[in-house]
């Protein structure tokens, strides 16, 4: 049960995210639902995947994020060579000039940062890029056998090309389960490919102001965890989930290798209960769960050779399931 003082928090919390989108959006034209689930994810504590094709502002959207949310934001840019240490951090060798002792100090890498934006994640081999798996689940970096604890709120926003495959290494299951969300990022409108066109070509880009702090964050994120939930969404949630490993479902089952699992589903009830709270609710219905499901799901369904054969992609599984399981 919400309190008073997670009531006042509420308003608080509706106040400052109305002025959130307001910064945001002197600087990004359009793209409401990608930075409605982007502030979702952060809202939540979740780590995102940006799909999209070059040009279409993924790079600054994230940073324009950081900026807004007053928190330490560091840029990665992922490539073949690049090394686990160039992430985390490397010690090097000093010398003391008091006692003339050599002595290792870590260097801390850019994963040391709330905001890491991962751009292209996947030009770099799966070496590298499991340096970021301990990072984005345990919150620690270990190097030369210490552990660095890394600063809350964390997040790790990783962009991706899908059009563009040589020399590319797909990201291990493993770790894309590691992401809250996969974010479909799309071409803009009409009306907003004119207005992106007319207002990047005429004057200087506004820079946001701050709105929330990093602990501002964190305490909404708390404030999240304790929203209530009926246990008729959670059933729905559960349902949704294990049917995507039902093999007996029509139009679904024959398409998939494998289903989603359980942190789909924790997931799904956390995506819900932050979308409610943006909407000025104090606790998330049915709808929130089927909002949360595509950009929960499309990275967690792993499809067969039936379905690259007809042409059938996990968007159109997603979009079946909601059909199949009704509320």
């Amino acid at each position: 049960m919400v309190d008073s003082t997670n009531e006042q928090m509420l308003l608080r919390f509706e106040e400052a995210y109305g002025k959130l989108r307001g910064e945001i959006g002197q600087v990004i034209v359009g793209q409401d639902k990608v930075i409605e689930e982007l502030l979702t994810a952060l809202f939540v504590g979740g780590h995102c995947l940006l799909v999209g094709v070059p040009g279409l502002a993924k790079t600054l959207i994230v940073s324009t994020v950081a900026r807004s949310l007053s928190l330490k934001f560091s840029r990665i840019q992922f490539t073949p060579d690049l090394m686990p240490s160039d992430i985390t951090g490397t010690e090097v060798l000093e010398e003391d000039p008091a006692t003339r002792r050599r002595v290792f100090r870590f260097i801390e890498g850019p994963v040391f940062a709330n905001v890491v934006l991962a751009d292209e994640i996947n030009r770099t081999p799966p070496k590298t890029q499991s340096a970021l798996l301990q990072a984005m689940q345990e919150y620690q970096v270990t190097a030369g056998g210490n552990t660095y604890r890394l600063e809350k709120p964390f997040f790790v926003l990783a962009t991706q090309n899908p059009i563009e495959l040589e020399g590319t290494y797909p990201l291990p299951e493993a770790q894309l389960d590691r992401f809250m969300f996969n974010i479909k990022v799309d071409y803009p409108s009409d009306d907003e490919e004119l207005r992106i066109i007319d207002t990047t070509t005429s004057r200087e880009l506004a820079s946001p102001a701050q709105v929330l702090s990093g602990s501002d964050i964190v305490a909404i994120q708390q404030l999240v965890k304790s929203v209530p939930v009926s246990e008729g969404v959670l059933r729905y949630a559960v349902r949704l989930i294990r049917a995507s490993r039902d093999e007996k479902l029509p139009e679904v089952g024959q398409y998939l290798s494998w289903g989603a699992g359980p942190r789909a589903g924790q997931y799904l009830i956390l995506g819900a209960k932050a979308r409610a709270i943006m909407s000025g609710r104090t606790t998330p219905g049915v709808e929130d769960v089927r909002a949360m499901a595509p950009p929960v799901l499309r990275h967690r369904l792993v499809t067969n050779f039936h379905a690259e054969a007809d042409g059938v992609t996990t968007d159109d599984l997603v979009r079946r399931l909601l059909d199949a399981v009704a509320p």
